[in-house]
C-alpha cells in the first residue's frame, strides 16, 4: 500500500519538529526546538512556527505555508545553501540584514534532508 504523499506544510513543520527533536544517533542532541506556536496556521508568506536552536543559539525559523515549511536560516546560511543544493531541496538566499538562507521541505519526504541540512549547519557554528 502507499501513502499519500504529504504536503500540508503545518504536517511537514510538525514531521520536521519530530525528527529534530527526536533522532537518536547523537548528531542533534545540541539542537532543540524552541518557542513553538502551537495554534498556528499556515499562510500564504509563511507563520511562524519554531525556531530551531543549537547549544541555545537560534540558527533558523521553520514557517508554515498552506503547502510546506520553510526554513529561514540565520546562521551558517553558506553551508545551509550548499547542503541543500547538494541534497535537491530548493533553496534561495533572502535579501534581509543580516541575511538570511530560505530551505524549502515540500514534502514530507523531504524532512530528512532538511534534517540532514540542519545537521550541517551546526557543524559549522
Amino acid at each position: 500500500m502507499v501513502e499519500a504523499r504529504i504536503t500540508d506544510g503545518r504536517r511537514i513543520a510538525e514531521l520536521l519538529a519530530s525528527e529534530l527533536d527526536g533522532r537518536e544517533d547523537g548528531t542533534l542532541e545540541s539542537t532543540q526546538v524552541t518557542n513553538a506556536d502551537r495554534d498556528v496556521e499556515p499562510t500564504a508568506d509563511g507563520s511562524r512556527a519554531y525556531d530551531v536552536t543549537h547549544d541555545g543559539e537560534r540558527i533558523a525559523r521553520v514557517f508554515v505555508h498552506d503547502d510546506r515549511a520553510r526554513l529561514e536560516f540565520e546562521a551558517g546560511q553558506d553551508i545551509a545553501a550548499e547542503t541543500a543544493a547538494e541534497l535537491e531541496l530548493r533553496v534561495r538566499p533572502k535579501a534581509t540584514e543580516p541575511p538570511r538562507t530560505l530551505v524549502f521541505v515540500e514534502s514530507g519526504a523531504a524532512v530528512k534532508r532538511a534534517t540532514d541540512v540542519v545537521q550541517a549547519v551546526n557543524r559549522s557554528v
